[in-house]
């Protein structure tokens, strides 16, 4: 078989015409030795140029069996490399472990079983909700989730009974432990996310265990639970994550590993032209998180309150004004506050005492509406945070909700009323927040604000600058099984110390541009200490023993095999392999070799030649 296209197909039909018409030439001169000659050698060239191929080699497939714990013979690692295609019988082997190995057509039909998936952020900033994922098939009915701290004690439940209401697929249930009773650092950081501000549902923590139950109802499978819970302090901790049936059986048990760190502070600037309880409760909760803060406040017309950073602000993350700072400004510096902003620090505008709509419709192309007072009770905003419900008044004037371009809704509260919005502005962006009085929740409800607005700042602030950092591609190292590490921000062939093992060096590789690698093997469960020159950190990871999560490693061995048969042309895939069938119909084929027809070609034109030189032109 070949190519049909016609950019294939042109070359070899060229050649061979070429050669039909060489031998008609010589056949009108009655040279028949030399018409065949040009006619085999056109044919050859034809059939050297064209990309012909021929089906496999049928001397079948090579059958590997990785058993059930994943491991392949040395012989089956080096016969792979020669083999058309590959047998495989049981769980396959790690995504690290494929990647090793060339591709080759897969056939493949994994046997029923059960299955885990967890999902959990390793590496979270304290005041972060740290949130467990757990996907089961088959779906199981009335299985709870529970997470465990290291004595055991019960943090978080998914509750008595996993119900989900009448066509939903999944249930969530929420816990949030209590043991914090002062607001929490607000930081940003992309390892894990806090809860957001739009108005989710999160269910309150029973009083001494941080145990929620789901409510009940029609009890149906359900292949999804999540539990959350609020570290209390920055540390490294091996939590337990435990699944029981409906009996209340335990079904799996195992470790789940968590580096709890202090957040890296957020560098804020904020000018303010009147004084207000919200300006003053966003101030106090900034610097209960440790940000470096440069905040001006005035009081009067020669009376300001100003509070200087205690370090320089080098790569601010916002900026935050009140309506009043920039309505009061003069054309001149407000368009250098505007130029400020389109450099690339966003600008945040507490909307709540705006007063001239017009100048906000001609410098920002924003268009702002009176607030109605026969809707001011329907209009409040809700939200709820950790369990608590909290109300907030929309601004005097505020944007419509369906505002047009450029300015668009950036978050919306409980009941889908928009309370945030934005708009690009060159590099930069312009944040308006057009709700208030947050203020009346910092003694009555501290930790829900703190929350509350950590949910806004992972939506309005930059994010802190890392310039390296540790990549853990890694989901569950294993002792003795191949496992990777990288680092972002570090040059190739930068060292690694890996704690008990030999020193290894940091490669570039094609499919991550920013950051360099190294394959390695740990050697024992637990934590792995491992440092290197271009990163100031020192990493952590946990290697799982070998009898943690048989499920799970079961789960990740067969995502990585169905990748493993998705890169090569499939011979035959079973079930859950992963290739579409389309393909698998395909045979799989090999060239066709073409030095056969080069040196036959070679041999008609030699001969044509020396036919030439014998007999001269009359």
């Amino acid at each position: 078989m070949m190519s049909t296209d016609f950019a294939s197909i042109a070359p070899p039909l060229a050649s061979l015409a070429t050669g039909v018409v060489s031998a008609a030439l010589y056949g009108r001169k009655r040279k028949w030795i030399n018409a065949l000659l040009a006619g085999v050698a056109g044919v050859a060239l034809a059939l050297m140029v064209a990309d012909l191929r021929l089906p496999a080699a049928g001397a079948g497939a090579l059958a590997v069996d990785t058993g059930s714990a994943g491991q392949l013979s040395d012989a089956d690692r080096l016969a792979i490399p020669r083999a058309a295609a590959i047998a495989l019988t049981g769980d396959g082997l790690r995504e690290a472990e494929w990647r090793d190995l060339p591709a080759r057509p897969v056939q493949w039909k994994p046997a029923a079983a059960d299955l885990l998936w967890l999902d959990f952020p390793r590496t979270m900033s304290l005041g972060r909700i740290f949130t467990l994922t757990v996907r089961r098939a088959p779906a199981q009915a009335g299985w709870r989730l529970q997470l465990l701290a290291e004595n055991k004690q019960v943090l978080a439940d998914s509750g008595a009974a996993a119900t989900s209401a009448p066509g939903a697929s999944e249930t969530t249930a929420v816990a949030t432990a209590n043991a914090v009773a002062a607001a929490t650092a607000i930081a940003v950081s992309g390892a894990a996310k806090a809860t957001t501000a739009t108005g989710a549902p999160v269910a309150t923590a029973a009083p001494g265990r941080g145990v929620t139950t789901a409510a009940a109802g029609n009890v149906a499978p359900v292949p999804q639970l999540s539990v959350q819970w609020l570290p209390p302090v920055a540390e490294n901790m091996v939590l337990q994550a435990r699944l029981l049936d409906a009996a209340g059986k335990i079904v799996a048990q195992g470790p789940i590993p968590l580096q709890v760190k202090d957040a890296l502070p957020l560098q804020i600037q904020g000018r303010f032209d009147a004084p207000s309880f919200d300006a003053r409760a966003l101030n106090q909760l900034l610097a209960d998180g440790s940000a470096i803060v440069d905040w001006s406040v005035t009081l009067g017309k020669a009376i300001a309150r100003s509070e200087t950073a205690r370090a320089p602000l080098t790569a601010p993350n916002a900026m935050f004004v009140d309506a009043a700072y920039v309505e009061h400004l003069s054309p001149s510096a407000r368009a250098a506050l505007l130029a400020q902003t389109g450099q690339g620090v966003p600008m945040v505008i507490l909307g709540g005492n705006a007063a001239d709509a017009s100048l906000w419709q001609r410098e920002l192309g924003l268009s702002l509406r009176q607030q109605s007072p026969t809707t001011e009770k329907e209009d409040v905003r809700q939200f709820s945070v950790a369990g608590v419900a909290l109300s907030m008044p929309p601004a005097t004037l505020n944007p419509a909700d369906n505002v047009g371009a450029p300015w668009s809704v950036l978050a919306r509260d409980g009941k889908k009323q928009p309370w945030l919005w934005q708009r690009d502005l060159r590099q930069g962006r312009v944040i308006w927040i057009g709700v208030s009085d947050w203020h009346r929740y910092a003694i009555s409800a501290p930790q829900a604000l703190t929350l509350w607005w950590q949910g806004a700042m992972d939506q309005i602030a930059l994010a802190s600058v890392q310039k390296a950092g540790w990549q853990l591609p890694d989901a569950m190292p294993l002792p003795g099984l191949r496992s990777e590490l990288c680092a972002q921000g570090a040059k190739a062939g930068t060292t690694l110390q890996v704690e008990g093992a030999a020193e290894l060096r940091l490669q570039s590789r094609a499919d991550k541009a920013d950051a360099i690698c190294t394959a390695l093997w740990p050697q024992k469960s637990g934590w792995m200490k491992f440092t290197s020159a271009g990163v100031a950190e020192p990493g952590l990871e946990y290697v799982y023993a070998a009898q943690d999560w048989p499920a799970w490693q079961r789960a990740l061995r067969r995502d990585a095999t169905a990748q493993y048969a998705a890169r090569a042309l499939p011979v035959s895939v079973g079930v859950g392999a992963g290739v579409n069938s389309e393909s698998a119909s395909e045979p799989a084929s090999r060239p066709l070799p073409v030095a056969p027809f080069a040196v036959l070609f070679a041999l008609c034109m030699l001969g044509l030649w020396w036919r030439e030189q014998r007999q001269p032109a009359a």
